[in-house]
């Protein structure tokens, strides 16, 4: 039975500051446009985009970035009846450049979206969901946020909600705490029902640099469902019991910024449409059809520039599977 009901998605709204000039850094970039960006946002323009509904909460400031990031995600159809206002902080601000080597300047500006507390959470509303994703790349970093992310996870999970966790881990945000990064991720994969982790963050977290062995390790600390993204190759998924790899398909990629939150976005629209998503990951031959179409949702991305200007609607996806039916072996 089909329901297409609503998934719900907390953590940071911001404003991405690109610097458009070439081969820079940060220090002499000086044209820089503005985007809204936050992974879990992302998720909800991803979800509804490909026809399913979604609804946001996170704190912004009190401020004009704050009204142009309500106003990005309501174009995009997302519900932010949830979304805070924060009168004594700036809306968070991150400025990134791309160097001549590939790597990205970065700098972060934190505000409002560390200050959530439970107390302000519309938590009835917010359990009218059927689906709670928890992919917030800040949420874990301080306090008060960290501990109302960890806590509703767990009153979630004692009311009976199917839940999506992604550690996203970013390098330049947690440097010298590694340690604190791996601790309160492993809360969170022990909650949820499904969790998603690159590569990079599999060796984080396991302590392993073997794929199938860093896997095995999740599964000890009380991950259940799996999906390691490996990037075109693939995703891996793992139940626990069994362990195989879904393909991605070949594009050429142009930008792979938005594609990991594609992929979990695609997921979910997935899983949102049945009335018990649990029994899609407890068999195993449906689940590799979620996490094939969801591939195809990445990839796509990458072919363009951005997050959410980039993501495909279900009319793209549906057209690129109809025209390549062979190459999907899950479809």
């Amino acid at each position: 039975m089909t329901t297409n009901s609503s998934v719900f998605c907390i953590g940071e709204l911001l404003i991405d500051f690109f610097c458009t000039d070439v081969n820079v850094n940060l220090i002499d970039g000086k044209n820089f446009e503005k985007q809204a960006g936050g992974a879990p946002a992302n998720v909800c323009a991803a979800i509804v985009k490909l026809g399913g509904k979604a609804q946001f909460s996170g704190k912004v400031g009190n401020d004009p970035f704050g009204y142009f990031l309500k106003q990005t995600l309501e174009n995009c159809h997302v519900d932010t009846s949830l979304l805070l206002f924060d009168q004594a902080h700036p809306t968070t601000q991150a400025f990134v450049s791309l160097k001549a080597d590939g790597e990205r300047d970065f700098i972060f500006n934190r505000g409002a979206d560390a200050f959530v507390t439970e107390e302000e959470l519309d938590k009835e509303s917010i359990m009218m969901n059927q689906i709670l994703h928890f992919g917030s790349a800040t949420a874990l970093l301080n306090e008060p946020f960290r501990s109302t992310y960890i806590n509703l996870m767990r009153e979630a999970k004692e009311r009976g909600k199917f839940l999506s966790f992604d550690p996203n881990y970013r390098s330049s945000l947690w440097k010298g705490r590694v340690d604190h990064f791996k601790e309160w991720s492993r809360q969170g994969m022990s909650i949820a029902d499904f969790v998603k982790v690159s590569e990079e963050e599999l060796r984080i977290l396991s302590g392993m640099d073997a794929v199938k062995e860093g896997i095995a390790v999740l599964h000890q600390m009380g991950a259940k469902v799996l999906a390691v993204t490996l990037g075109a190759a693939g995703t891996l998924i793992s139940n626990g019991q069994r362990c195989e790899m879904v393909p991605s398909i070949k594009i050429t990629s142009i930008d792979s910024t938005g594609a990991g939150d594609a992929f979990v976005g695609a997921t979910l629209y997935q899983l949102s449409i049945f009335e018990n998503p649990t029994l899609v990951l407890e068999d195993f031959e449906q689940l590799k059809k979620v996490i094939s179409y969801s591939n195809i949702v990445g990839a796509l991305v990458c072919t363009k520039v951005g997050a959410i200007s980039a993501l495909p609607t279900e009319d793209e996806v549906k057209g690129l599977i109809n025209e390549n039916q062979k190459k999907f072996i899950y479809l």
